[in-house]
């Protein structure tokens, strides 16, 4: 007797390397589909106008100048941070800590503020709180990274710990900096404004801005013109081929993760500093797990991470302004943002893999 074979509906195969046009012409559709759904959304469950809802989310985010400001100064940030991750994802290592080492990046930061900040001269404090938050990030890293590279351990859960021990560090700091038992150190330094970015060419932003793009292009050569850069994508591919090239593998984890601490040390000094004068728990903001999205999408390219950083800002920035102009509740407007971000992810499986109708779906033996 024949025995018959079912063949799946669906056959999933890998793509050869897209060219960026075709890439580019893949994401334009998945967000012309996502704006599709979220209007069919729009109109079928809240029973609003979706041009209406799309023009009050440009609004929020771009309707004036302040707001304008503000959108490209948290996408700065957000970029910083997904730039801190690049090294160490491109080396597979999974660097979840993003969000502990910005904690104490900033935490450095606070605490020369309020000892130094109104008795120092600005521009070397602000060198000085810069280092301090870079080596205390690193410093940070290194638990994780040591213990990768001589033990083999899970990074991802020893990164993840790191981010309870860094709140558990912000919380008793604020405790003992606050004199009123309010568990906030309130704003640092409001009178003299010591150790705060100073205005450059009369925008408040503007050394934000600056920090950000000088570490963009540096990570940009760094990783594709270095050769710390270069032997971190060879034991991202393969620790076997590292190791057989003569490449020393604990040491260039290490030294990537040192890298990718230091940064994200660096966005907690821009925010503590740059943009909020303060410190508590909520400094990171959960920037440190929205930036592993915008990593992985870019592909580890510094300049399309920038893209992405400013498409989410201004989504998490339209979703705010649609629920304050229309009073949609929060979870509404969350819901938009989570079918435009669910589509722009899914043009990530179709730029590398193709999906193919099986015509003939059984076969005899």
């Amino acid at each position: 007797m024949e025995k018959v074979h079912h063949r799946s509906f669906l056959r999933v195969t890998k793509k050869d390397e897209a060219s960026l046009p075709v890439k580019a012409l893949v994401i334009a559709i998945a967000i012309f589909c996502a704006l599709l759904v979220s209007a069919l959304f729009i109109f079928f469950v809240t029973k609003l106008d979706p041009i209406s809802v799309y023009v009050s989310m440009f609004k929020g985010a771009f309707g004036t100048k302040r707001r304008a400001w503000i959108t490209i100064r948290d996408a700065c940030l957000l970029l910083l941070i997904s730039l801190s991750l690049a090294p160490a994802f491109r080396m597979r290592f999974w660097n979840c800590g993003a969000e502990g080492q910005i904690l104490l990046g900033g935490l450095s930061t606070a605490a020369l503020m309020i000892y130094f900040g109104n008795k120092v001269p600005t521009p070397l404090l602000l060198l000085v709180m810069m280092i301090a938050s870079m080596l205390s990030g690193a410093i940070w890293a290194f638990l994780p990274a040591y213990f990768k590279a001589k033990y083999d351990t899970n990074e991802t859960l020893f990164t993840l710990m790191m981010n309870y021990v860094g709140i558990q560090l912000i919380e008793f700091f604020v405790d003992f900096w606050d004199k009123k038992q309010s568990h906030s150190v309130g704003i640092i330094n409001m009178n003299g404004q010591g150790g705060w970015f100073p205005p450059v060419f009369g925008q408040q932003y503007t050394l934000n801005i600056l920090i950000v793009l000088v570490v963009t292009v540096f990570i940009y050569v760094y990783m594709k013109y270095s050769k710390h850069g270069y032997e971190g994508a060879v034991v991202g591919e393969s620790v076997a081929t590292a190791k057989y090239a003569g490449i020393n593998v604990p040491k260039v984890i290490r030294n990537n993760v040192l890298l990718s601490g230091a940064i994200s040390g660096l966005a907690g000094f821009v925010e503590v500093s740059g943009i909020s004068h303060t410190i508590s728990n909520n400094t990171a903001g959960g920037r440190g797990f929205t930036a592993i999205i915008v990593c992985w999408l870019a592909k580890f390219n510094p300049f399309a991470m920038a893209l992405i950083s400013l498409f989410i800002v201004f989504l998490s920035k339209g979703a705010a302004q649609i629920s304050s102009d229309f009073g949609l509740n929060e979870f509404a407007s969350q819901i938009i943002t989570g079918i435009i971000l669910f589509f722009i992810l899914s043009s990530d499986f179709f730029n590398n893999y193709k999906v193919s109708f099986n015509h003939n779906r059984k076969e005899g033996r």
